[in-house]
């Protein structure tokens, strides 16, 4: 679950925090727990947050460049960092005054005293939607939309790992459709297949929200 910047923040005072990883077992986590007499642990590996990049600065750090730069989400800002590795493969969304979805590790920074976040992975707002998401929910309105046109404009991007295999980064669709007549009314929703994946960007949406004229469009992501 995507938590705010503040969220991340109330577990200060940092002498306080306590954390266990999310492969700890629940026995690790209550003897944790016992030793130190609290009554709750902070899983600080996999936090997702998201908010603009601010005070971007690139270093030379003892492993190679090191970005460093601030996430704020409007409720809070906190400290963030990226090794060139990351730096590397987001660099184009990377930047000030972006809007960001990171994946990373909250620990603590021993220069400021407060929690850093090391970032992990990264996506824009429309990759976020193709990772997180499950499916676009498409209420059909006085208009069917032409999905094949759709999909051709906006394909689902693919990516080859070094392994050869292919990610497809995308969304499929299920619509809901009204079948009205004389007798009465019908509902009936239906999952398209895999071809009908495509990527979720804001122009996209947009297409898709303009097909289905007086119907509506949203992501649907998992609950929680």
């Amino acid at each position: 679950m995507k938590k705010t910047v503040a969220e991340v923040l109330k577990s200060k005072p940092i002498s306080n925090v306590y954390s266990v990883t999310p492969d700890s077992s629940v026995f690790a986590a209550m003897k944790l727990m016992a030793e130190k007499g609290i009554g709750a642990l902070v899983v600080l590996e996999g936090e997702r947050l998201a908010g603009i990049v601010s005070d971007l600065r690139v270093i030379n750090g003892q492993r190679g460049k090191l970005a460093l730069f601030k996430l704020d989400d409007k409720t809070a800002t906190i400290e963030a960092s990226a090794d060139e590795g990351v730096l590397n493969a987001h660099r184009d969304i990377l930047k000030d005054d972006e809007f960001v979805v990171i994946s990373g590790r909250v620990q603590l920074d021993h220069f400021s005293g407060g929690l850093r976040v090391k970032v992990q992975q990264a996506w824009d707002l429309a990759g976020a939607r193709a990772k997180y998401g499950r499916y676009l929910q498409v209420a059909v309105g006085d208009s069917v939309p032409d999905v094949n046109r759709l999909v051709r404009e906006f394909p689902a991007k693919r990516e080859e790992t070094e392994h050869g295999d292919i990610l497809v980064h995308g969304l499929r669709v299920r619509m809901g459709l009204c079948c009205k007549s004389e007798q009465g009314a019908a509902v009936a929703e239906i999952q398209l297949g895999e071809a009908s994946r495509f990527f979720p960007s804001d122009a996209a949406l947009a297409a898709w929200s303009a097909q289905a004229g007086s119907g509506s469009v949203s992501v649907v992501y998992d609950a929680g």
